[in-house]
């Protein structure tokens, strides 16, 4: 069986509603939490499986507050996608996946908005990618994929909200598991916080019916590429 290395940047966001998905599949997860005392890193042989890069609240990466572990990361990511792992970014981790994948971060406030992501791929995620998704958003700075990067969706900017890398590494700049618990403990976990939450909370509220839908499919696409249902190879 496979055990996913997912990496932690904040007490309040994880995993959400994905949790459940891999969970019904029989596909174990191990946290790591770096920012924590006595917390570190997976290393390198332990992220084979899959790596997942969860968003950092108020942490950044292009130079305005990043990320206490932001090099370290990005050499990890790096090496995961030497290995041929599947890696998920998300948020900061669409940061993190872009940068070590030859991309950049580009400087941008504290935010969160929830809009809407449209498909630009009809077979993003094996097809099985929704049209038009939920897009809840709590990142300082924005990834920049990389020009060979396949851009999947975009938001209404016209941003890469969805893309990936190979076959099996993709940059999420929303959470596509976002629980309203999730945003309102990072509102009390740091003392910088987004302008006006209210009203996007209350957007999330709204539509957190549909992301949990609009999950469904996403999470069969995302485990169909990276395999993580498929027995580990061994060496014959």
């Amino acid at each position: 069986m496979k055990t996913v290395s997912v990496i932690q940047h904040t007490s309040s966001e994880y995993l959400g509603l994905i949790e459940d998905h891999l969970e019904g599949r029989g596909i174990r997860f191990r946290y790591y939490r770096p920012f924590t005392e006595g917390g570190r890193l997976p290393d390198r042989d332990a992220i084979r499986d899959g790596l997942v890069l969860l968003g950092g609240g108020v942490w950044g990466s292009a130079g305005g507050r990043d990320l206490p572990t932001l090099g370290e990361e990005v050499k990890l990511a790096h090496a995961a996608l030497m290995f041929g792992s599947p890696v998920i970014g998300i948020g900061l981790g669409a940061q993190i996946l872009a940068i070590a994948a030859g991309g950049r971060s580009a400087a941008a406030g504290l935010v969160f908005e929830v809009t809407a992501a449209r498909r630009v791929d009809d077979t993003a995620l094996n097809g099985y990618l929704p049209a038009e998704y939920p897009l809840a958003i709590y990142m300082r700075d924005w990834p920049v994929p990389p020009a060979y990067a396949r851009v999947l969706a975009e938001d209404a900017r016209g941003r890469p909200a969805l893309w990936s890398i190979g076959d099996s590494a993709f940059g999420f700049a929303g959470h596509p598991g976002f629980k309203v618990a999730m945003v309102e403990d990072l509102i009390m976990e740091f003392a910088e916080a987004p302008g006006d939450t209210g009203p996007e909370l209350a957007k999330l509220r709204s539509v957190q019916r549909a992301l949990e839908d609009a999950l469904v499919p996403v999470m069969t696409g995302i485990v169909q590429l990276t395999a993580w249902m498929q027995p580990r190879e061994t060496p014959g």
